[in-house]
């Protein structure tokens, strides 16, 4: 009899919902609403619907090759072992490093609301790039995750982020809400564009596949519902943030606009206690993604498979990835400024989900999914990476070439090391 088989549908759901919750809403938000205006929240339930169409391909995957790989293992099983699988999971691990540096510049800017008016603005750097080094060290030294406790941890996150959005709603000015206010209809698709980061994690879940008790129900079932929770959850935050402060209060605030929002309604106690949230959860979600996502997807590019018994709160067996990952992190953090990273996370997820429901395509014989909806959630990405290109067009010509040189980058590095060490890419698993 195993132990390891003990995960339940709410605490698979956790992984999605503790995730996608809290730090890319803290990190993004404010830029978002310049993008998007009042409609913000339109925008955010656009993203959360193209990021529901993906959840199917997921699910029936994550169903069919349960595996620590995740979407990688779905992408080998689709294209094989070749050059585009070992590119693409490059790709998905500059996705986690893009990722990782969002969180650090959020964290960084609500940190900046604790020092006295007028602070410079280097001590944004200083702040991101220490919390970065802290959890480098915490998981250079291996602690132990504290993973039963995740539920708890997500409940506290929801729990403030709900309490502020329903208390937000009894003071809301509806003429912040005015559809006459609105901006054009690319500016909404653009703000989805860059909230739909907000989404990324709830593929986290199909990690988990192998430690479910019954993954066949569990899993689809914890996918669908942590992107209906988080769909709901941001577009009552959304509501609250706009209807307490004028756009101009936002544009003023727009790096810790959750925590100006709660001051008309909850006062200074209410902008501290966002500020501490958002410092919580943006700090966790930096963990989480190098204890996850980054260590899986640096272990795979190395050595072409996960160990049997894969634990992903350990960097163990490849030291220098987390020194790698984190030193690029700090880069990215340093470098570019917060859309610029939100646009190049976006990206990068848009690719893989592209890729994986292209693989899908592939694989439909066995997972005996639906084709239209796999296309539909194919062609909404590709219209959707479409729309974020535009937008850098129109915006930043170079956060686009940054973006083109990492994609061509991931692939030549790829080519070069599959050359240089005969490393192949092994599936998990082969289905049976």
């Amino acid at each position: 009899m195993t132990e390891s088989k003990s995960m339940g549908l709410w605490s698979a759901t956790s992984i999605g919902v503790g995730a996608m919750v809290g730090a890319g809403i803290f990190s993004i938000f404010g830029t978002a609403t310049q993008i998007s205006g009042n409609a913000v929240y339109v925008s955010f339930i656009i993203a959360g619907a193209i990021a529901l169409l993906s959840t199917y391909s997921y699910a029936k995957l994550g169903v069919r090759y349960p595996s620590a790989g995740g979407p990688v293992e779905f992408l080998i099983q689709g294209f094989g072992d070749g050059l585009l699988s070992g590119g693409l999971n490059l790709l998905l691990w500059s996705g986690y490093v893009f990722g990782l540096a969002l969180y650090a510049k959020g964290f960084s800017l609500y940190a900046m609301t604790f020092m006295p008016s007028g602070s410079a603005a280097i001590w944004s750097n200083i702040f991101a790039t220490a919390i970065i080094i802290v959890f480098t060290a915490v998981n250079f030294i291996g602690a132990k995750a504290v993973g039963k406790s995740e539920l708890f941890i997500v409940s506290v996150k929801v729990g403030i982020l709900l309490l502020f959005a329903i208390s937000g709603l009894f003071f809301i000015n509806t003429a912040n809400l005015s559809v006459a206010q609105f901006p054009t209809n690319s500016n909404i698709l653009f703000g989805a564009g860059i909230v739909f980061l907000a989404y990324q994690g709830f593929g986290l879940i199909t990690n988990a596949a192998e430690d479910m008790e019954d993954p066949e129900k569990t899993l689809p079932k914890a996918l669908y519902l942590s992107v209906l929770i988080v769909i709901v959850i941001y577009v009552l935050v959304s509501l609250a943030v706009i209807g307490n402060l004028s756009m101009s209060d936002i544009s003023t605030a727009k790096d810790y606009a959750l925590a100006a929002a709660a001051k008309p309604f909850l006062g200074s106690a209410g902008f501290t206690i966002m500020a501490i949230a958002a410092l919580f959860s943006t700090a966790s979600a930096i963990n989480a993604s190098l204890y996850g996502g980054a260590n899986v997807s640096y272990l795979i590019a190395k050595e072409g498979e996960l160990p049997e018994f894969f634990e992903r709160k350990v960097w163990n067996r490849s030291t220098e990835g987390l020194f790698i990952t984190s030193g690029l992190v700090i880069i990215c953090t340093n470098m570019l400024n917060l859309e610029g990273i939100g646009m190049m996370a976006s990206a990068s997820l848009l690719v893989i989900y592209v890729a994986v429901n292209a693989a899908h395509l592939r694989l439909v014989g066995e997972t005996g999914a639906k084709r239209y909806l796999i296309w539909a959630s194919l062609i909404s990405s590709i219209v959707f990476f479409a729309i974020l290109v535009y937008y850098e067009i129109q915006n930043s010509v170079l956060t686009l070439v940054v973006f083109t040189a990492v994609l061509i980058l991931c692939f030549f590095t790829e080519l070069i090391y599959r050359a240089y060490s005969r490393r192949i890419l092994k599936a998990r698993t082969n289905g049976d």
